[in-house]
């Protein structure tokens, strides 16, 4: 591929995942989650095989963008099936951490087995790896999930909506992504975000003034302070995570000669303590122990890690400058996801389910989009300044990376903040509607008669 092009491959996957999760939190919904959650994984799978059959450019951008759609319809079904079909309280969490570590495992995983794929199968294969677990996902889903909706099928689908948010989201994250290569001074990026801010502008007026009864997204859902608080510290923890991985990533290869394999590797310890972290919160959750008061010290870890993280140098190394502040980091992200999903989908009424899952999915796109772009503007700020000041390239290099790392710390700080002052204190109480268990059982029933 030519070098403008290239960055669309991981551009366009991040534009339709952002900007169709909304919907596909919706979709989950309206038209029952189990055939929502199969039609999405089977369409990322035969996105995923188109890709690795890919013979142009078009063809593997157009498939990566397809793979984005299908990701923003499984990803919320997914987490709506686990928060229904797991009772509130012990269960649920238990289920949660389950779930968070498995993601935690498959990222580490991912970075891994991406580049050895890439160093010794092909780039190819990168995609057609996706396919035998979206099968065994497949499987797994249509003979262990219920079916059917919750409460019913409630009316038309907000199809204005729909359009406002995808286009809204879509076109906010295509903005941010482009900042890389266009600037965020240029036209182009102030067109798009203008262009953003109008679209969402509609959403909110539509949502709120127009006539549809069942709105793509309740505003009544953001006055919830669990919803409300888990979303701004998941776009606050993104932001931070996601500039900061960019930054390792750079640092091991550019800096300390790390091959794409190597640099791989150099996540695992990260990972394990992401793990540690999870098994931790959750255990804690289970004894009651309110999300508030496991989010404010994992944000106050995560940042103290990235701060440390920033003291790296030009002649250091791997185990002095990477792998104790990467542990800490890790232990900080990893508290964080079981009461964060936990804050953003419990009480809720079942027929929200996947909606509450969406708008937790949007708030990682977009604060990680966002986060990544300011994070790496600064760094690379600081860096063509230490280099026009005449220092050498591994100086001017971790220098920006240093900068970029301490204001991922003061994202994770901003985080703890929204936790202490926007989280209730306490558990939120279960909703009264029927779960889907119980709605399982009377579709049963009525198969029986």
């Amino acid at each position: 591929m030519d070098q403008a092009r290239l960055p669309w491959l991981v551009n366009i996957y991040a534009l339709c995942f952002g900007g169709f999760l909304l919907l596909g939190g919706r979709l989950a919904d309206h038209y029952g989650h189990r055939r929502v959650l199969l039609a999405g994984t089977a369409a990322f799978a035969l996105a995923s095989l188109g890709g690795g059959l890919a013979q142009d450019q078009a063809q593997l951008i157009a498939a990566r963008a397809v793979q984005g759609v299908g990701a923003a319809v499984m990803a919320p079904a997914a987490l709506a099936v686990l928060t229904l079909t797991q009772r509130e309280g012990r269960e649920r969490t238990r289920a949660l951490g389950v779930y968070a570590a498995v993601s935690a495992v498959g990222g580490g995983a991912g970075v891994l087995v991406g580049g050895l794929l890439t160093e010794y199968a092909g780039w190819r294969w990168v995609m057609w790896v996706n396919l035998p677990m979206a099968v065994a996902a497949l499987l797994l889903a249509a003979g262990s999930v219920p079916g059917g909706t919750v409460g019913g099928r409630r009316g038309r689908l907000d199809l204005v909506g729909a359009v406002l948010a995808t286009a809204g989201v879509g076109l906010l994250i295509l903005g941010v992504e482009r900042t890389e290569q266009v600037g965020w001074g240029s036209a182009a990026t102030a067109g798009t975000l203008a262009a953003a801010g109008l679209l969402l502008t509609g959403f909110v007026l539509w949502v709120r003034y127009g006539p549809m009864a069942d709105p793509l997204i309740r505003l009544g859902l953001l006055r919830r302070r669990g919803v409300l608080g888990a979303n701004l510290f998941m776009a606050l923890l993104v932001g931070g995570q996601f500039g900061a991985f960019y930054f390792s990533t750079m640092h091991l290869q550019t800096v300390l000669g790390f091959n794409a394999a190597q640099a791989g590797l150099g996540f695992l310890p990260l990972t394990l303590c992401v793990v540690v972290g999870i098994q931790a919160s959750s255990r804690l959750m289970r004894r009651g122990v309110p999300v508030r008061l496991l989010l404010v010290p994992a944000g106050l870890i995560g940042a103290a890690g990235f701060a440390w993280w920033a003291a790296l140098g030009p002649a250091g190394s791997y185990l002095g400058d990477v792998l104790g502040p990467s542990m800490v980091a890790g232990l900080g992200i990893g508290f964080s996801f079981v009461p964060l999903t936990a804050a953003a989908t419990g009480g809720l009424p079942p027929q929200e389910a996947g909606a509450a899952s969406a708008l937790l999915n949007s708030a990682r796109q977009i604060g990680g989009a966002i986060g990544l772009a300011v994070l790496v503007a600064a760094a690379t700020a600081r860096t063509d300044h230490r280099l026009a000041a005449g220092a050498s390239p591994a100086v001017a290099a971790t220098q920006g990376y240093g900068l970029g790392y301490l204001l991922a710390a003061a994202f994770l700080l901003a985080a703890s903040l929204a936790a202490a002052t926007v989280l209730p204190g306490r558990r939120p109480a279960p909703a009264a509607e029927p779960g889907l268990e119980r709605e399982r059982t009377a579709e049963g029933a009525r198969a029986a008669r």
